[in-house]
């Protein structure tokens, strides 16, 4: 989210920003592979019931979303290392990562209208399922307007590339944070208790 900050990249620069996306994808994958390894954790199979499947298929499309993000995220960072004074130097949102991440929050759509016959019927809530579509259609828009026109050279819209970026990942991180259920009261404990 900082890195999509006009203030902050104006801050530290080119270098900067590229490292904090680069750091930032990495946390970004290791949330998708937990995700993953938490969604019925095996591929499904052929008696595997809709919601189920839905739900393991948007985990799977998520996470190589996440490892498209990885790549993209690296490749612009040396990017930046080397020519840090160019246009589009550092990360903007591509379009491979951001079209995962739309067949993932549809196919978690599919899973959350079923969420009864989930392995865990919590797995899928609406306002998280919700949230991650906005925050998908969110950096698709921005991978959009991250692209630099060859004719003109310019950014199609840098205000919708870093607002989507933003507006994006605040949608992902309120959709995780949302997505955290207490567990019962154990004696002796005071205040809630998480899940992990």
């Amino acid at each position: 989210m900082a890195g999509a900050i006009p203030a902050y990249g104006d801050w530290v620069g080119a270098v900067l920003v590229g490292v904090t996306f680069f750091v930032g994808s990495l946390f970004f994958t290791a949330a998708g592979f937990i995700q993953l390894s938490l969604s019925g954790r095996r591929p499904p199979r052929s008696h595997t019931n809709l919601a189920d499947r839905a739900d393991w298929w948007a985990a799977a499309v998520q996470f190589a979303g996440t490892l498209c993000f990885n790549v993209s995220t690296g490749v612009a960072l040396a990017a930046a290392i080397a020519a840090p004074e160019v246009l589009g130097a550092g990360w903007r949102p591509d379009a491979f990562g951001s079209i995962a991440f739309l067949v993932s929050s549809a196919l978690a759509v599919v899973a959350t209208r079923h969420r009864l016959a989930l392995w865990d019927a919590h797995a899928r809530t609406w306002h998280g399922t919700w949230l991650n579509m906005i925050g998908s259609v969110a950096f698709a828009v921005s991978a959009v307007g991250a692209y630099v026109s060859p004719v003109t050279g310019d950014f199609v819209s840098q205000f919708w590339a870093n607002f989507g970026t933003l507006l994006g990942a605040l949608c992902f991180f309120f959709a995780a944070v949302l997505s955290r259920r207490p567990r019962a009261r154990r004696e002796g404990v005071v205040g809630p208790v998480f899940d992990r």
